[in-house]
């Protein structure tokens, strides 16, 4: 047994990094797809850029750590329901959530799906707790529900707080987001806002554990109202900015909201850094501590704390996953959904098509009040508005950064994707054109999310029962599996690519978004 132990965890560690890189695929697509849609940097710039904002975050995600730790199941209960067994079973049940999350991950990021690694990582460690004790008590439903409760929550705040906003910058900046009249009159005010909850957000509420931030919430939020301050802090930037666009003239405003969308994309892959680093990172360290220290309980090996560095290589590799060519997949399908273009390249079921057919349907087609579709000189498709952009970027931020100084590991992509859509709702670019599609493709996105959880509960329940009764033999037969659809599903994606976007004879200039840009096929 103590061979098949020392396996295992160093099995979980190679599954670690592996997962780490399909989080990346998948998840921090979401990171760049508004600034990409803008067309405000170029693919790869902006995964680069946002990848270093997602390291710096990683050391700050130990309240999330510690709920996607232990805070699902009770791995202490282990020790009474499994005996000598119960540092296997727990070793086990971390693995079995590794095996059953890449698969999903590649498999969704391969048809250009987002999907949640947290929402499959809660549900993955329900079914392997289950599926190895045998026991629904060690499962911490109450705390389950909380995390379903809060995704649900950040789901709707995102949603309403991203239409609100972009109908109320929108009415007063309308389609002249680079005009210089028009933002230097609204441009002030409108970027004050978004550099103030963003520091609201991300700052006092995402980094509230740091000494240099409680001592300024202590000396002023604390004597003060808190409405009373962030008024004044937006009432001084929205002076500085004014400034400086004075300096700059017809430049700077050119460029504010360009630079709006790029802080907005920082500090959303910071907050990303600080949740969904934790959800990828916890089983496969959890498991190697648990092998480290065989002369205590399985509950008290989950509580030693994980060294920031470990964190910091595990943010690396989720930047090499926002390289690959299924994040470029990611990226197109969800810029497309939002796109403020009357025809784009989507897929979704018939079924979805009708049924957003009749949604449109009970709604007059109204004036569009977003810019026009235009395309860059290179003629690349302008998604989104860099006003859209910067609004989209900063809801996201602000939304996961609450959550996680909270201890509630929300979903980015489910935060994000609502952000695309409700900002979509406020310009009203789903009354004309494409809109059944783009409708049809976030109801079937939706959809996909609920069959995604009960997926990952279901196999990874069935992955752990084998490989902790059969050990060897069920690491081998899962392991297969593993890659026999990884296989599968690889084959399949590519001819859905092949049939719905196919390649374009790459001209004879290079296009504004790179060899990288996901919309060379679009």
């Amino acid at each position: 047994m103590d061979s098949l132990i020392t396996f295992a965890a160093f099995f979980g560690l190679a599954l670690l990094v592996w997962d780490c890189v399909d989080v990346g695929r998948n998840d921090a697509a979401n990171l760049v797809n508004a600034v990409f849609g803008a067309r405000v940097m170029k693919r790869r710039r902006a995964v680069w850029l946002a990848g270093l904002a997602v390291v710096v975050g990683a050391v700050f995600s130990s309240a999330v750590m510690e709920t996607a730790r232990k805070g699902v199941f009770t791995p202490g209960m282990l020790d009474e329901l499994l005996g000598d067994m119960s540092r296997w079973g727990a070793i086990t049940i971390y693995i079995s959530v590794y095996l059953v999350d890449t698969v999903l991950l590649y498999t969704y990021s391969a048809f250009g799906m987002p999907v949640s690694t947290t929402a499959t990582l809660v549900f993955s460690l329900v079914g392997a707790a289950v599926g190895v004790s045998g026991a629904m008590d060690i499962v911490s439903w109450d705390k389950v529900g909380t995390i379903l409760i809060a995704i649900v929550v950040s789901i709707i705040l995102s949603g309403i707080s991203g239409f609100l906003a972009q109908r109320a910058f929108r009415g007063a900046i309308r389609d002249k987001a680079e005009d210089h009249e028009t933002v230097m009159l609204h441009g002030p005010w409108v970027a004050g806002i978004i550099f103030t909850w963003l520091f609201w957000f991300l700052v006092m509420k995402g980094l509230h554990s740091v000494p240099i931030v409680q001592l300024i919430k202590k000396q002023t939020f604390e004597i003060y109202n808190t409405y009373a301050i962030l008024l004044v802090a937006w009432a001084i930037l929205a002076t500085i900015i004014y400034m400086i666009l004075k300096i700059l003239g017809e430049r700077g405003t050119k460029y504010l909201f360009h630079s709006t969308a790029i802080v907005g994309m920082l500090c959303m892959a910071f907050a990303f850094g600080q949740n969904d680093l934790a959800n990828c990172a916890s089983p496969g360290l959890s498991a190697f501590y648990i092998y480290g220290h065989p002369d205590v309980s399985v509950g008290a090996a989950t509580k030693i704390d994980i060294s920031k560095w470990l964190l910091f290589f595990c943010g690396s590799l989720i930047v090499i996953g926002m390289t690959t060519k299924n994040a470029q997949r990611v990226t197109r399908a969800e810029v497309n959904t939002g796109s403020q273009f009357d025809q784009v390249a989507l897929w979704a079921p018939q079924w979805c098509r009708s049924l957003a057919s009749l949604f449109v349907k009970k709604h007059d087609p109204e004036i569009v009040i977003a810019p026009d579709p235009s395309t860059t000189e290179t003629g690349k498709r302008i998604h989104y508005d860099t006003l859209r952009a910067s609004v989209i970027m900063a809801v996201s931020a602000s939304v996961i950064a609450f959550a996680s100084s909270k201890g509630y590991p929300v979903s980015t992509t489910y935060v994000a994707f609502a952000a695309v859509v409700a900002t979509g709702w406020g310009d009203r670019v789903f009354d004309r054109g494409d809109a059944d599609l783009k409708l049809g493709r976030a109801i079937w996105v939706v959809t996909s999310w609920f069959i995604a959880g009960f997926l990952a509960m279901f196999a990874a329940g069935v992955v752990a029962f084998l490989v902790y009764r059969l050990t060897w033999l069920g690491f081998v037969v899962c392991t297969l599996a593993n890659l026999g659809t990884r296989y599968y599903f690889k084959r399949r994606a590519d001819r859905h690519e092949a049939t719905y976007h196919p390649k374009r004879p790459k001209p004879g200039v290079a296009s504004a978004g790179g060899d990288d840009d996901p919309e060379d096929h679009d």
